[in-house]
């Protein structure tokens, strides 16, 4: 089968099922494992995703206000791969090439490849999606092993956490203007031992007014932009320390606002969650649940930060 994938969540888990030697081609943000980043990229951005948040979030905007897409897809090179299977999302514009753009590039091509949308909202989808990816693939025993293996480590983050107080968290998925983590993110806190009162899950990320996050008072801040690492997220947190208010926040007074990689962790729908889940559970209760294993220093840490830093 020759496969391509036009979303990096979907890389990891074709990649997870025994399936990377099938992948022939995949999005240009598709970089786990490392292997995937060889095969041919099929996308481009329309936008330039190294601009501060704030312009970055304008241009956005002003693109989908008007029907344009974020990103070009390259039918030709589509075309010369002639995928069976083309693996998509239908979950959200900003994410990745749009659904209707898929389906339209894909029924024209000669080898007429079969497409798969992937529409996760919450963990379970995910968990679902691993599934469905497996019965396109006939990875359908590896699927149950995979999707095992990740429930059996959410639940120890669960025993590890049972009983500990509940810090008040707040997970900001964009610094600038300010938006709260959404879908399985506010599950990916309750799980670790937190509670978000700002997220809802299921529910998409959404703008907040700066407001909101004080009125929250979080005990702990956890600063995840989606589609940045850690460093970058380091690079811009002024968006959000300069803000008024938040130098006597808990959070901020206890010296716990923590950058994460957002991308790889929390942003992403995949099986990388399950680390984000583990990571969060050890900034939240390092008493409780040591650093996960396997996973890098750049994953994740304190951020020193003050009042217009």
């Amino acid at each position: 089968m020759r496969i391509v994938s036009l979303l990096p969540s979907a890389t990891e888990i074709l990649f997870l099922l025994g399936l990377g030697d099938q992948v022939v081609g995949v999005s240009h943000e598709c970089d786990y494992p490392a292997e995937a980043a060889s095969r041919p990229a099929l996308v481009r951005p329309a936008v330039d995703p190294t601009l501060p948040s704030a312009e970055l979030d304008r241009q956005v905007s002003a693109r989908l206000a008007t029907g344009q897409g974020l990103y070009v897809l390259d039918e030709a090179r589509l075309a010369d791969l002639a995928p069976d299977l083309v693996v998509t999302q239908a979950l959200c514009d900003v994410c990745a090439v749009r659904h209707d753009e898929v389906l339209e590039a894909s029924a024209r091509l000669p080898s007429r490849p079969t497409v798969v949308s992937l529409l996760p909202s919450n963990l379970a989808d995910v968990m679902g999606d691993i599934r469905r990816v497996a019965e396109a693939t006939g990875r359908v025993q590896a699927a149950e092993r995979v999707v095992a293996g990740l429930e059996a480590r959410i639940d120890a983050v669960r025993q590890r956490v049972a009983g500990a107080d509940r810090p008040v968290t707040a997970a900001i998925e964009w610094l600038d203007p300010i938006m709260i983590g959404g879908h399985w993110v506010p599950e990916q806190v309750a799980i670790a031992g937190g509670t978000d009162p700002l997220g809802r899950v299921g529910a998409p990320s959404a703008k907040v007014e700066w407001q909101a996050v004080v009125d929250a008072r979080p005990e702990v801040l956890v600063l995840m932009p989606c589609g940045f690492d850690r460093e970058r997220t380091t690079r811009e947190a002024a968006a959000i320390s300069s803000r008024p208010g938040f130098a006597d926040l808990p959070a901020v007074r206890a010296g716990r606002v923590f950058a994460v990689n957002g991308h790889a962790y929390f942003n992403r729908p995949g099986p990388r969650l399950i680390d984000g889940i583990e990571l969060l559970a050890h900034l939240l209760h390092p008493e409780r649940v040591p650093w996960p294993a396997g996973l890098p220093a750049s994953a994740g840490g304190p951020l020193a930060v003050r009042s217009g830093s």
